[in-house]
């Protein structure tokens, strides 16, 4: 059953500021949780659940890795803000490492013309639940997206 843990905070809330971002964790590749993207898309992405975080914020914070038919993978720490429907990526990796972090980085609509909709095929996938954050626990996230 998906909590609203984080309803009270809406997109126009004043008050509303995100917390200091952890630094970019370490990730695997051996056990990403796959999205279900677009048949047109041409690269496979995938969730390491044992990146995933919600912080008192309401950001859900996760490592994706994307990988090409050849299977190259790049890595991106981000975050989601299911409240106002926006995606940050905090810092990519090419391979398994390391980070590197992304300066001044910046909140963008999953509508926008963004290169890839992973961010929000992974909010509808598991991550919210309309303007809330789907769960209350990353664990929670990690059965909705085996399903």
């Amino acid at each position: 059953m998906a909590t609203h843990l984080h309803a009270q905070v809406g997109p126009d809330d004043p008050d509303w500021k995100e917390s200091d971002t952890p630094t970019p964790p370490a990730f695997s590749v051996d056990k990403l949780l796959p999205l279900a993207m677009p048949p047109y898309v041409s690269l496979t992405f995938g969730i390491d659940p044992a990146t995933l975080a919600i912080s008192p914020d309401g950001i859900v914070r996760y490592v994706v890795v994307a990988r090409n038919a050849g299977g190259s993978i790049n890595a991106m720490y981000e975050g989601i803000r299911c409240a106002t429907g926006e995606v940050k990526t905090y810092a990519r990796a090419g391979g398994t490492g390391p980070w590197s972090i992304v300066t001044e980085p910046q909140w963008r609509g999953f509508t926008d013309n963004l290169p890839s909709k992973h961010a929000w095929v992974f909010a509808r996938q598991a991550a919210c639940d309309g303007r809330a954050t789907a769960a209350s626990t990353p664990g929670d996230i990690v059965r909705a997206l085996k399903k």
